[in-house]
């Protein structure tokens, strides 16, 4: 342990070491390779019709299809609802509580003003009880800017639309759009002055460390030298994009720095789950969360030749182009998904992989945009938990359930003690 000690601490940039066989022999298991748990939003709903298998095994219908291959690490669940998503009694406002409910199971209070208030998200539970064993409690990440004041949807507060994560019933966790500040606050020394001063000399991290990384190096087996080797490629393959996407962005007045968000959106998602798969392989954090975009979102999608934004698109009234546009939407998000579960399934960690030791949840808090529905949600369950999960299978729940029920499920397997999550009534078994 004192190589590690010493190594850690002549790393300028604080750079974390992923899981390596030399450090984790001596260890308990569950501290070698600890559970991941994250939680991917996708906005607006999906064409139903495609989305879901066609059949009662797990075979991906056209808008799951980038995963197929991995069916063998997801399951598919059917049947459970977030009934404080719906209107009960506060009227329109569907895409603002879809998202302040999906990880809180709680009644938003329709507000526009700053009495916001929600719960406490089930990341955040996990976050109070573990966030001490990491370097970052919890990573909350987005494609979107900042929202926390304002009005966004029928009368609630864009705080709801724009937030996931919520440290307690009326404080919700800000997510980090640009990639740039996501990687300093994962591998960045700390001092706000010396990494700007680092990317103005235009230095990599790495070289900070290089130094100290040929010393350990030299004191490890073939394996953990391989895996050290492929760790520091891939943060530096990480730093060339962020730096190639400052490069290319287009001009902007001399007032505004450039803020390493890439033109491409799927590049954009992408660097994203970069960002949290390094977090997890580092054991920089072990709980994430990402808003793809916000319920309402209305992009359009002119690389897949769609000009129409996504929320008006959702609004189908079963128009068969529509349709047909919503599954084209659906599936450019799995793809997206697809390469952060590939990403995760080739990065080893002992016996298994990383997507071996997480949880994954990918899905939206409506079910057809048309309808509004939010129950019988788009939900899927990625990773094997550490040998907790059981995939590759439909799991249906009695219908009714509480998504909070899964929840709860989760937070069991990392450890985390919690009586109820929002509107629980139990946990989620046959998963």
């Amino acid at each position: 342990m004192n190589s590690r000690r010493q190594f850690l601490k002549g790393v300028a940039a604080t750079l974390a070491l992923p899981s390596l066989d030399a450090f984790g022999g001596s260890l308990p298991a569950a501290a070698a390779h600890p559970r991941r748990l994250a939680f991917v939003y996708v906005p607006n709903g999906v064409n139903l019709s495609r989305w879901l298998p066609p059949g009662e095994t797990l075979q991906f219908a056209d808008s799951l299809a980038p995963l197929a291959g991995m069916e063998k690490h997801i399951s598919l669940l059917r049947h459970l609802d977030h009934d404080k998503a719906r209107a009960n009694g506060d009227g329109a406002g569907d895409h603002a509580r879809a998202n302040a409910t999906f990880l809180t199971g709680c009644q938003a209070r329709k507000t526009a003003g700053a009495d916001i208030r929600a719960g406490i998200s089930v990341d955040q539970i996990a976050a109070r009880q573990i966030g001490h064993e990491t370097r970052l409690p919890s990573l909350e990440l987005t494609t979107d800017p900042a929202r926390r004041s304002g009005q966004c949807d029928s009368g609630y507060s864009c705080a709801y639309q724009f937030n996931l994560s919520w440290l307690d019933e009326d404080t919700p966790a800000p997510a980090e759009r640009d990639p740039r500040l996501v990687f300093e606050k994962l591998f960045g020394s700390g001092n706000a002055r010396e990494d700007a001063a680092r990317r103005v000399r235009r230095k990599s991290i790495l070289d900070f460390v290089r130094g100290d990384a040929k010393r350990l190096q030299s004191r490890l087996g073939p394996t953990d030298r391989g895996k050290v080797d492929e760790y520091l490629t891939s943060v530096r393959s990480l730093e060339k994009r962020i730096e190639n996407a400052e490069r290319h962005r287009p001009a902007k007045p001399p007032i505004e720095r450039p803020d390493g968000i890439p033109a491409s959106y799927a590049e954009h998602i992408r660097l994203q789950f970069e960002l949290m798969a390094l977090a997890f392989q580092t054991d920089s954090t072990r709980v994430s969360t990402f808003l793809l975009a916000h319920d309402g979102s209305n992009r359009p999608f002119p690389e897949l030749g769609i000009a129409n934004g996504h929320h008006a698109i959702s609004h189908h009234r079963n128009d068969a182009e529509l349709l047909d546009q919503i599954a084209v939407i659906d599936r450019f998000y799995a793809e997206q998904f697809a390469w952060f579960l590939q990403r995760l399934e080739e990065t080893k960690e002992g016996e298994g992989s990383l997507l071996d030791h997480s949880m994954i949840v990918y899905g939206s808090g409506i079910g057809d945009g048309n309808r509004h529905n939010h129950d019988d949600l788009p939900l899927l369950l990625a990773g094997g938990g550490g040998g907790s999960l059981n995939p590759g299978r439909i799991v249906r729940a009695g219908e009714g359930t509480p998504m909070t029920n899964l929840h709860l499920a989760l937070l069991d397997r990392m450890g985390v003690h919690a009586e109820r999550v929002g509107d629980s009534n139990g946990v989620l078994t046959g998963i």
